[in-house]
């Protein structure tokens, strides 16, 4: 069964040309790098020339679901296309600088994702509220749960992308600067700076009623 198996499998489309040792396709890798994400980008093509769009996504098992306004172009195409809008989407993590001796040997450590396949437009209406709420709990887990959900109007307002995992492959960088030897000497400081992402303390609203406590889930950040 799809999205039984450990892996997924290289296709020509996700096999990188360079690097190829930094590939991988092992799901639950794959899964947490996705899971890890706010904002991805969505690739497509429109009249003849390439448009790419960062967004928020939501993952439900082998699914990424992606909302917008149902003029937005990428919903719009998905809607009216026929089986549905070929796409490309990826997820970048920078978790450090490599600063090398040499400025061709600068890099940097990543952790990334590409998926391409065949976005849709979710027509049911179940599958669609249950879009939105991964969408909203992609951001901060529980909170769907509290918070008002869409109303009638707000649902027919807001259109939402399906996209199926299965064409998919992750990229990894870690490690150090890989300097060539002759220049192992030079009086150059090379090492790695690490990148991280930190949260603030929660800062409530200036309309909020005093007596509303801070969430679980927020104080947990």
């Amino acid at each position: 069964m799809p999205g039984t198996e450990t892996a997924y499998q290289p296709t020509d489309r996700t096999v990188p040309t360079r690097s190829r040792e930094r590939a991988a396709y092992d799901r639950e890798l794959v899964h947490a790098i996705l899971d890890a994400a706010y904002v991805c980008h969505l690739g497509f093509v429109r009249d003849g020339a390439p448009v790419v769009l960062p967004t928020l996504y939501g993952r439900v098992g082998e699914r990424l679901y992606v909302h917008g306004s149902t003029g937005s172009r990428p919903l719009r195409m998905a809607g009216q296309a026929d089986p549905g809008l070929p796409v490309c989407l990826t997820v970048t993590h920078v978790d450090g600088l490599v600063l090398a001796r040499s400025a061709f040997h600068h890099s940097l450590n990543y952790r990334s994702v590409v998926v391409h396949g065949t976005a849709h437009q979710v027509t049911d209406a179940d599958e669609k509220r249950t879009a939105l709420d991964a969408l909203v709990d992609h951001v901060v887990p529980g909170r769907s749960a509290d918070s008002r959900p869409a109303n009638g109007k707000e649902l027919a307002a807001t259109a939402v992308l399906r996209l199926d995992l299965a064409e998919v492959s992750a990229k990894l960088r870690t490690g150090g600067p890989n300097d060539e030897p002759e220049d192992l000497g030079l009086p150059h400081w090379t090492g790695v700076v690490p990148v991280r992402t930190a949260y603030g303390a929660p800062v409530p609203a200036d309309d909020m009623d005093p007596s509303v406590p801070l969430p679980g889930y927020l104080a947990a950040l």
